[in-house]
């Protein structure tokens, strides 16, 4: 008998901007949706919340600090200052796999990361239900190491929030799907 376990990968809800990356909390409409996404979680049983340290990343998946937090799901690092144009330089990375801007990571990098993480998640929790909270970018470069219906074109049109149920037997990859976030 196959022991299967479920990866519940998050992509934050939408977060007021500001230049403090770690602390950026939710917006108004952010919270109102973190609390769909809470629901969601607890009707699939959840048992295990680990997060990227940013607060828009945990706060999306609980509302508590019952949650692991993992730098490794942190979202990428663009560059060491503000791209000009964001959009410019998003695609700019995705077109070069290893390009990256000064003080930035490349797709390559990020993607590797990424899985290294889902890889340790897999590992160390064999059969369970673990949601995972993270950021677009990261989540669509490590959904793409296992699935190529995950790329650029995914991105563009990714929701804040978003969530995609992973399966995977062991570390093998099964398959995903996206999970409706009741409004």
């Amino acid at each position: 008998m196959k022991l299967l376990t479920s990866l519940y990968v998050v992509r934050h809800a939408h977060s007021i901007y500001t230049s403090d990356e770690r602390n950026r909390p939710l917006s108004e409409a952010g919270y109102l949706a973190a609390k769909l996404v809470h629901q969601l979680l607890a009707a699939e049983q959840v048992e295990i919340k680990i997060s990227s340290p940013y607060r828009r990343a945990w706060e999306t998946i609980a509302t508590n600090n019952l949650v692991i937090m993992d730098e490794r799901l942190r979202e990428r690092q663009l560059a060491d200052s503000p791209a000009k144009n964001f959009h410019e330089a998003i695609h700019q990375l995705w077109m070069q796999e290893d390009f990256h801007f000064p003080g930035g990571e490349s797709n390559k990098t990020a993607r590797t990361r990424g899985v290294a993480a889902f890889q340790d998640i897999l590992a160390s929790y064999p059969g369970k239900r673990v949601a995972i909270g993270t950021h677009g970018n990261l989540m669509t470069l490590a959904l793409g190491h296992y699935d190529n219906q995950f790329h650029y074109a995914f991105w563009k049109q990714l929701a804040m929030p978003a969530v995609w149920k992973l399966t995977f037997d062991g570390q093998q990859y099964i398959g995903a799907e996206q999970l409706c976030i009741q409004k």
